[in-house]
């Protein structure tokens, strides 16, 4: 059987040494950077992931930093440490995180048909993007999130997330429900590991509500799976791509980004199918970023953000290996015997 190979090396990342326990639960953990490998490894390897807008910040109504910090209640830690980060905690983005309005025509392992999940709160779906940049840039100013490229302005379309909790599914614990089993059992399909990577991300792209999925988000994936980080599942029937997912592996964890369905169920599948390869290759968690009702019926269940952090950090540079092989959807279904 074809296994993935070893991802490349990447250098030295921004996220270098960054700890996230102490950051905040339900806001951005920084902001700006770019996309390009490094910054993404880096990011994953200390339990973020960007979720950019596809409506940039317009840097020309940028307020003072002096003004920002007034009108947020915030004072600079004059130990040269990120001031503590309950004021900024409900910083809460208005294109996706803390509000159910993310598009329908995709599925996120972090929510239902695309959503990124929900928070508790109802307040982000009032406020407009100026208003979240402008408590971005605040935040910022008062050093409560970190800025990773200070030195160019902007960059606050481009916020990185650790939400706390974290929804994990522990490898090997997707649920299959008796109907998924029977649709197992009768379709007919195959899966794939890494055969149609750009597809399957334009796939959770192509309806166009997919908003966080922009080309620049794209293209720093695809970069990563050709240095063999990124990695799909593809769901055929014969030839036809009908679903998949898409996300980044780091050692014993894989973050799950994306996933589509074309055919009824066939996102579902793609989950359980990579859960089974993910498993046998040594894999230890599936990092599914934040709850839905939906998730949970597979598996999905909330951890505290630290225990998501101390697991990641003891398994991050695990060899995990994935089978690449078209295989049947069936024999994750075997008959029962009486």
């Amino acid at each position: 059987m074809a296994l993935t190979a070893a991802p490349r090396p990447v250098g030295p990342s921004v996220w270098d040494g960054v700890s996230l326990h102490r950051s905040p639960r339900r806001a951005p953990v920084a902001v700006g950077g770019t996309m390009d490998p490094a910054t993404l490894v880096g990011a994953y390897r200390v339990g973020a992931f960007p979720w950019p807008s596809d409506e940039p910040a317009d840097d020309a109504t940028d307020v003072p930093a002096a003004a920002a910090v007034a009108s947020s209640g915030a004072t600079i830690d004059g130990s040269g440490d990120l001031a503590p980060v309950e004021a900024v905690d409900g910083i809460v983005s208005v294109y996706g995180y803390g509000a159910t309005n993310h598009p329908t025509g995709t599925d996120h392992p972090g929510g239902t048909d695309g959503q990124r999940g929900s928070t508790d709160s109802a307040e982000p779906a009032e406020w407009g993007l100026a208003e979240y940049y402008r408590m971005l840039r605040a935040a910022v100013a008062a050093r409560r999130i970190r800025h990773l490229s200070p030195q160019r302005p902007g960059g606050y379309d481009l916020p990185w997330w650790s939400p706390d909790p974290r929804a994990v599914i522990p490898a090997g614990g997707v649920r299959v429900s008796r109907s998924l089993r029977k649709r197992l059992r009768s379709c007919g399909w195959t899966t794939s590991i890494d055969e149609a990577f750009v597809d399957v991300v334009r796939g959770c792209q192509r309806d166009g509500t997919s908003g966080w999925i922009t080309d620049e988000l794209l293209d720093g994936y695809a970069e990563l799976h050709a240095l063999g980080w990124a990695h799909s599942i593809e769901v055929w029937d014969g030839d036809e791509l009908v679903g998949g997912m898409y996300g980044v592996g780091i050692g014993g964890v894989f973050a799950g980004e994306s996933m589509f369905h074309a055919r009824t169920d066939a996102s579902k599948i793609a989950l359980a199918d990579f859960d089974a390869r993910f498993r046998a290759g040594g894999g230890v968690l599936l990092d599914v970023q934040l709850t839905t009702e939906h998730l949970i019926s597979l598996g999905a269940r909330d951890v505290p953000r630290r225990d998501y952090l101390a697991v990641l950090a003891k398994v991050r540079d695990e060899d995990v290996r994935l089978t690449r092989d078209r295989l049947p959807v069936s024999r994750l279904a075997p008959p029962t015997t009486s």
